[in-house]
């Protein structure tokens, strides 16, 4: 099978496709004939050795860690699934012909491979930080960095459990914001001033990483009141690093729901084919990402770009 891998820890140029042997599902596992894959920001992390210290890896090793396709194989003590069923979930080496995945839900009705894809991950986390930051309904919940795929799943389910969302992001988001139903602001010179005028901010969440903690905790009154995703540097600041996820299961069995009730969408900004991982880290690395990106690995991709593994 062909599978994006790397050998050694680097910038995009270290991703290759290579020949692998196909995996198989062990106990308590699926097996899936991959049709797409999520990107996060955590692969290119991954694949720069940033977590070496607290979670090594192997080398060679692959990318990815969402995927959607169809189940060709059941690991022993699995139930409530059979092949050929359609599933999304989140296991390893995702980006890939074949893979095994860990956590799983069957795909809700009307969504595509590609759209699903997109979702485990970031619905997992998105889910974990609004629990954490403990904010309910009928308060106010400011986010940093709202337009890529944490945040519109954020947004969306903030909204779904009564939370008042301020939102900033780039100037050309700031209608898509609005769409997700967020007050949207910009951030840049005079942001802060900016929430302010929106009122009382309950809690906070650092969604993209770009030295704002010390505001964000101004503007809450309370570091304990603030989490980030994105800045490593933050508990300095008393703030709390969310980095390890939950419950993937539980997460997809809310995503399906909140999907299937129409409450929850996440858009496909780019896709790309499995030759063109580097070209999807590249991208997600430079961020003001819309929704998702994803790549393609049994069909054609819907927007293809010119840098291809070799």
């Amino acid at each position: 099978m062909k599978k994006v891998s790397f050998a050694e820890f680097g910038g995009p140029d270290v991703l290759q496709l290579v020949d692998a042997e196909e995996p198989h599902a062990g106990s308590g596992q699926v097996r899936i004939a991959v049709r797409a894959a999520g990107v996060n920001p955590v692969d290119w992390r991954i694949r720069e050795g940033q977590f070496q210290k607290v979670h090594p890896i192997e080398l060679p090793a692959g990318v990815g860690l969402d995927a959607s396709g169809v189940v060709d194989e059941v690991g022993a003590g699995v139930e409530g699934i059979e092949v050929g069923d359609h599933v999304f979930g989140e296991g390893s080496s995702t980006c890939a012909e074949f893979a095994v995945l860990s956590a799983w839900a069957r795909m809700p009705e009307g969504l595509t491979f590609e759209e699903a894809a997109g979702y485990p991950s970031v619905v997992e986390t998105a889910l974990r930080i609004i629990d954490q930051v403990g904010v309910r309904s009928g308060q106010t919940l400011l986010v940093s960095g709202a337009a890529g795929g944490v945040g519109s799943a954020v947004l969306q389910i903030a909204r779904d459990r009564g939370i008042t969302v301020i939102g900033t992001a780039g100037a050309a988001n700031q209608d898509y914001l609005r769409s997700l139903g967020a007050v949207a602001t910009t951030y840049g010179e005079g942001w802060v001033e900016r929430v302010r005028q929106f009122g009382r901010v309950d809690a906070a969440l650092d969604l993209a990483g770009s030295g704002v903690i010390r505001e964000l905790v101004e503007l809450t009154g309370d570091p304990q009141q603030v989490i980030s995703i994105a800045d490593l540097g933050a508990p300095e600041l008393g703030v709390r690093f969310s980095g390890v996820a939950g419950s993937v299961t539980d997460a997809l069995v809310e995503a399906a729901d909140l999907i299937s009730r129409g409450k929850l969408h996440l858009p496909v900004e780019k896709s790309y084919s499995l030759a063109e991982a580097a070209a999807a880290h590249i991208d997600s690395q430079a961020g003001h990402t819309r929704g998702r990106r994803v790549v393609i690995v049994r069909g054609r991709s819907s927007t293809p770009s010119t840098v291809e593994l070799q």
